[in-house]
């Protein structure tokens, strides 16, 4: 079976996140970068099928040059080969124009099988895997918490607010992940430096057929026209009880509406 894992590049959710005040984007050049925590689950799965199925496994990237480190990352995991987008217009892409790039990019890979985190988490929009459907004509099995392959036939266990679905589909189709899927595995020594030597093909626009009309500012469809800081958070109030502490609190709760 041949997979193809989409990845991207992140700012780590850990640190600090800002927007850029020059063009309203996310801060990615002075940030600590990762990958997208949801798209190593993606990873993980894909290896899994892998191993008790056969096949390749193709991590796939649109993203600056600075997201090679997270592609060998993603390829230390066990992935065999990775292909890198990267084009300077791509600056500012909309999720819309994000799915042109990576539908065209997939029509060059011949997938069976498309996996990826179901949200990124500098977005959350959670619409490029409906939106690279619809382009590829292929079925979206959306927000898996357990996928089963047996032969082209996929089983999916979709999570819900009230529970799960059982939906299924033929390949090739796309199915997005949550971290309930499974453990992603840790890159050993082994691997890190396999992933070195790991092909990774470049790609810019013009091998794609994409116009830089299509994407960045130029394509957007929705773009942030302004932004602020969030407040600071205040000190907070500091109850002493000296006899009265409990009459302070009730007090306190009351007029903060929480009883």
């Amino acid at each position: 079976m041949n997979i193809v894992v989409l990845v991207k590049q992140v700012p780590d959710s850990g640190a600090e996140r800002t927007l850029s005040a020059s063009d309203n984007t996310v801060e990615r050049s002075s940030a600590s970068n990762v990958i997208n925590e949801m798209d190593e689950y993606a990873i993980e799965e894909a290896l899994k099928i892998k191993e008790a199925h056969g096949g390749e496994v193709t991590v796939l990237t649109v993203g600056p040059a600075g997201a090679t480190e997270s592609i060998r990352k993603a390829l230390s995991m066990g992935p065999d080969k990775a292909v890198h987008v990267q084009d300077d217009a791509l600056h500012g892409s909309c999720a819309v124009a994000t799915s042109k790039v990576l539908a065209a990019a997939l029509g060059t890979l011949n997938a069976d099988l498309i996996l990826c985190g179901a949200e990124s988490t500098d977005g959350r929009v959670q619409v490029v895997p409906h939106m690279l459907a619809e382009r590829l004509g292929v079925a979206a099995l959306t927000g898996a918490r357990k996928l089963t392959v047996d032969g082209s036939q996929l089983t999916v266990e979709r999570q819900t607010d009230e529970g799960y679905e059982v939906v299924t589909a033929a390949t090739p189709a796309i199915v997005s992940v949550w971290d309930t899927i499974n453990e992603p595995r840790y890159p050993s020594f082994k691997g890190i430096m396999a992933a070195k030597k790991k092909p990774v093909q470049s790609l810019a626009l013009s091998d794609l057929g994409v116009s830089a009309d299509e994407v960045g500012f130029a394509g957007a469809t929705s773009t942030v026209l302004e932004f602020s800081k969030r407040p600071a958070r205040s000190g907070g109030t500091k109850i002493t009880d000296e006899g009265d502490g409990g009459e302070k609190l009730v007090a306190y709760l009351a007029t903060e509406k929480f009883v």
